[in-house]
């Protein structure tokens, strides 16, 4: 019996010692790859990796190569890493050859493996190297050049008033994360009702000392006119008013009264900061279009956008024509794409930069999308995030190969309203809280206030 129970027990080792032999006998296999083999479109900030589906580790004098070329990898569990950066418009064969890495058994990889990957092709930019204003203001080019030198190589931070005119909104970055933003941004909505006790456009001394630090200005105008002939209640809304965008221009109509006015009064406030050699990078009209080329049934948000691209373009025409006219020389154009909308675009005549408002998506490629088709359609101008709000991390965005000019949260009015509450000093934000400003701040990428240069 006892030898029957031996007879068994010598059976089960010498199975297991052959199952145990025969895993150690397995080689690593591959498993899969970053980017995909015969990936095509692949970006060059894509990084590389190839999975096997063990732990794997390399032997001195590996020969992995890229394109016959020796390159540094190294493992990290099961994962080849590789540190090589790509170039656009390029074909790149990564060979791993047999024996190169072995598993945790010492077994060796039996098989070369080669993955093959195209990249992209690099967008191609001829960044106008002038300002489309006749007679721009020293300073008004100083800023534009420093933005060139910076394209793509830098990213500025900015926020907007909280309302329309005041810095609470940089104050509250301040607090939160001990830097201001670079670009200080206003908006002229209240146009009607200035001056007033709660809104005075021509108060200009802390823009002034905004300007004197080192910061940029930059200004915006939710351009609001009568709900009809004669109201005093204000609307930019095309279906709350009865103001006609394609009236604007012919003589003697209502409108064309209204908007001679506010130019007027507008240009006036503009000057201030003309005077003071202050310059301005100003968006008016923005997200012209709406969403109306995103779906059926899609329409403009502002009146401005209502009568369509033909009239649009007139409307900034006649807006650029008139501030040139009016001795506007330290403005820096900002138009707003919602995409798909050429149409609407006035022309590279009379515009600086691009700029794209994005809102509550945080799929970083979909930025990566949106600034490179913005990007090839506008060769020759910069691309700027020109409003934003819930959206993925700046630095994502980045990395990944969103360069955009400058970037600019929207405000959340019931946070900094009153930099004197107990709501300023939370961390939360209705589109951008202090842990999403805290990572753009502490990146070595994104410029704050203090490490600009005097542009004066």
């Amino acid at each position: 019996m006892s030898r029957m129970i031996f007879s068994c027990l010598l059976l089960v080792y010498l199975m297991a010692c052959t199952k145990s032999e025969d895993v150690e006998r397995l080689a690593p296999n591959f498993k899969s790859s970053i980017p995909d083999n015969n990936a095509t479109d692949v970006a060059v900030t894509t990084s590389i990796e190839i999975v096997f589906d063990e732990v794997i580790s390399l032997i001195p004098n590996h020969g992995i190569t890229i394109n016959d070329i020796d390159v540094e990898v190294e493992t990290s569990f099961t994962k080849l890493l590789f540190t090589t950066e790509l170039s656009g418009s390029t074909t790149y064969t990564i060979i791993v050859p047999a024996g190169s890495l072995v598993n945790t058994n010492n077994v060796p990889l039996e098989e070369e493996l080669k993955i093959v990957f195209t990249t992209k092709d690099l967008i191609e930019t001829t960044i106008n190297p002038n300002l489309v204003g006749e007679n721009s203001s020293k300073e008004a080019v100083n800023v534009y050049n420093f933005l060139i030198d910076n394209y793509g190589v830098n990213c500025l931070s900015a926020t907007q008033a909280c309302g329309a005119w005041n810095l609470n909104e940089a104050e509250w970055v301040k607090y939160h994360t001990g830097k201001y933003p670079v670009i200080a941004n206003f908006d002229y909505g209240h146009l009607p009702y200035s001056p007033a006790n709660w809104i005075d456009y021509s108060k200009t001394d802390f823009v002034e000392e905004w300007w004197i630090n080192n910061g940029l200005i930059g200004a915006s105008w939710h351009w609001v006119v009568p709900k009809y002939e004669g109201s005093t209640e204000y609307t930019y809304k095309p279906d709350e008013t009865t103001f006609r965008t394609s009236n604007v221009l012919i003589e003697g109509t209502w409108e064309n009264q209204v908007a001679k006015q506010d130019l007027e009064k507008l240009a006036n406030y503009l000057k201030l900061l003309k005077n003071k050699n202050i310059p301005v990078l100003w968006r008016p009209f923005h997200e012209a279009s709406g969403n109306k080329y995103e779906y059926n049934g899609g329409s403009a948000w502002f009146w401005w956008g209502d009568a369509g691209g033909d009239v649009y373009k007139l409307l900034w025409i006649y807006m650029f024509e008139y501030f040139e006219s009016q001795g506007l020389n330290n403005l820096i154009w900002v138009w707003t794409t919602q995409t798909k909308d050429a149409d609407y675009y006035p022309g590279d005549k009379y515009v600086d930069i691009i700029g794209r408002d994005i809102y509550g998506n945080n799929t970083t490629t979909y930025f990566v999308e949106q600034f490179e088709m913005i990007q090839e359609i506008y060769p020759n101008k910069m691309v700027t995030l020109s409003e934003m709000g819930n959206v993925s991390r700046i630095t994502s965005q980045w990395s990944d190969g969103a360069k955009w000019s400058y970037f600019m949260p929207w405000y959340d009015y019931n946070r900094t309203n009153d930099v004197h509450s107990n709501t300023f000093t939370s961390p939360d934000h209705e589109h951008a809280n202090s842990d999403w400003w805290a990572d753009a701040i502490n990146s070595d990428f994104v410029i704050t206030r203090d490490e600009m240069p005097d542009l004066k």
